[in-house]
């Protein structure tokens, strides 16, 4: 069963979120969250924050609670959000376009497949 968490116009550009989801995508959970905490940049945190939810989504859920020792990051989707657009002034009366990006986070987990369930 898959679970996931999404944070919604969060203030970094998607490519800088990207370069952070691609170390963490396929590990275990609890391994990804030890890996993210490392990780000196904005986007860790947000990615942390993100990983964080979906695993107490799966933790919580009413139909059957899953430990996070039996999930792994099945995906991770970084998207566009929104643009900011602002200006800036510069010289002679004129303006600078600035874009504040933003994205979107999708984090999924999904249950570890066992040799049991394999075998069967």
């Amino acid at each position: 069963m898959e679970f996931q968490a999404i944070t919604k116009s969060a203030r970094m550009t998607p490519q800088k979120v990207r370069e952070v989801a691609r170390q963490i995508q396929g590990l275990p959970a609890t391994q990804a969250a030890d890996a993210l905490r490392f990780i000196p940049r904005k986007s860790a945190r947000l990615l942390a924050k993100t990983l964080k939810s979906a695993i107490a989504n799966a933790e919580n859920n009413p139909e059957n609670s899953i430990s996070a020792n039996d999930l792994y990051v099945a995906s991770i989707r970084v998207d566009q959000g929104p643009v900011l657009k602002r200006h800036r002034p510069s010289a002679k009366g004129s303006a600078h376009p600035i874009r504040k990006s933003t994205a979107h986070i999708r984090v999924v987990l999904d249950q570890t497949v066992t040799k049991e369930k394999t075998e069967n």
